[in-house]
């Protein structure tokens, strides 16, 4: 069977599949950050909890991958050249990220990968830029929208439990802790896990191997699965150094604080993977944890490092589009062939009209 699966959609999968590994071990801390500094859970529990949540959170839904399939550009311009560019300047923006312990952003690395290749193959005019538009957009809304839900959040909590004892809240919060690390565990699953499934739908598309939907795009169930078991993989592997930036860098947690900032990042991914919308888990959490902090007091933030951390998000996409357009041209002077979308392919070799004229012989 394998004699038919044409080598460029191989790696389109395994590629997509690595970049969910590094998603998980490079994203952890979103989940795990605040449970760990606060000292709630040790580390080596909450990355087991993380990974088992994210392979759950993996399975459910589709709206993201559809966004990632059908979303950003004109189907007949996702030749595997673009695709693989965009996944190769993907894993590389990742793992330079990961290896500084600098929070960025897969969901925007993939989404300004697939940009830059396919300007490089098609021009801007072939990009989607409502769509793009949006999702730019969401670089801004998701993080001060963490930062908002968890300021309220935070002062709210504080209001309720102002005459209560210091042991008994920090007792309580202790174990509310670990139901909000969960939820934000789980959300993360669901939300990045999706961007690597649509980006092998979208390689089963250009192959034909999925039709081109209309609605939202039917994952087959080998991708949930797989793309489940690469994150909670990489997950396990854990992430050290985000974790050290995101739990202990930014701003100083108790578990009262660590509850409300994972709360308020969880809700607003919640609500973005509803619609369909790839929002970033990473900036989603480091904007929660600095309105937690700033709720405190606006000194307990160590700005210098979260404008690092802004910049990074602000380099991701150019940087990302670029590593593409770079990676485009290497793959297209190495192997032209995939700089053909194999569905026209197809097509003109069984419509008739296209058939060459076959010379007439004379007697």
């Amino acid at each position: 069977m394998l004699q038919f699966i044409p080598l460029a959609l191989i790696a389109i999968v395994l590629f997509s599949w690595c970049i969910d590994y590094i998603n998980g071990f490079h994203d952890t801390a979103n989940a795990i950050a605040t449970v760990v500094s606060t000292g709630v859970m040790p580390a080596k529990y909450a990355i087991v909890m993380a990974a088992t949540l994210n392979f759950a959170g993996a399975l459910m839904g589709t709206s993201v991958a559809t966004t990632i399939a059908k979303g950003l550009a004109d189907s007949s311009q996702m030749v595997p050249a673009v695709i693989i560019a965009a996944l190769l300047a993907a894993i590389l923006w990742d793992l330079l990220t990961w290896w500084f312990g600098i929070p960025s952003s897969t969901s925007h690395t993939l989404m300004g990968g697939l940009a830059g290749a396919v300007i490089a193959h098609a021009g801007v005019t072939a990009l989607k830029w409502a769509k793009l538009r949006e999702i730019g957009a969401f670089i801004v809304i998701s993080p001060a929208l963490g930062f908002l839900v968890a300021a309220i959040l935070i002062i709210s909590i504080l209001w309720i439990v102002r005459r209560m004892r210091v042991r008994k809240v920090n007792f309580a919060f202790r174990k509310l802790q670990l139901l909000s690390a969960a939820a934000m565990a789980f959300t993360h699953g669901q939300n990045d896990a999706q961007k690597a499934m649509g980006v092998i739908c979208l390689g089963l598309i250009t192959y034909g191997f999925l039709p081109p939907w209309v609605g939202n795009v039917p994952v087959p169930l080998w991708v949930k699965v797989g793309s489940a078991l690469m994150m909670g993989a990489g997950t396990a592997g854990g992430g050290m150094k985000i974790i050290k930036t995101l739990g202990h860098k930014i701003t100083k947690l108790r578990p009262i604080h660590g509850f409300a900032a994972e709360s308020a990042a969880a809700i607003v991914l919640f609500t973005t993977a509803h619609f369909g919308i790839p929002v970033s888990t990473t900036h989603s959490i480091s904007g929660a944890i600095m309105g937690v902090g700033t709720s405190m007091n606006a000194s307990a933030v160590r700005w210098g490092l979260a404008g690092n951390i802004f910049m990074a998000w602000l380099l991701t996409i150019p940087v990302s589009a670029l590593l593409a357009m770079g990676f485009y041209k290497a793959i297209v002077i190495v192997a032209p062939s995939l700089n053909v979308n194999p569905r026209s392919a197809q097509i003109q070799v069984v419509n008739p009209s296209k058939a060459p004229a076959r010379a007439i012989s004379r007697p």
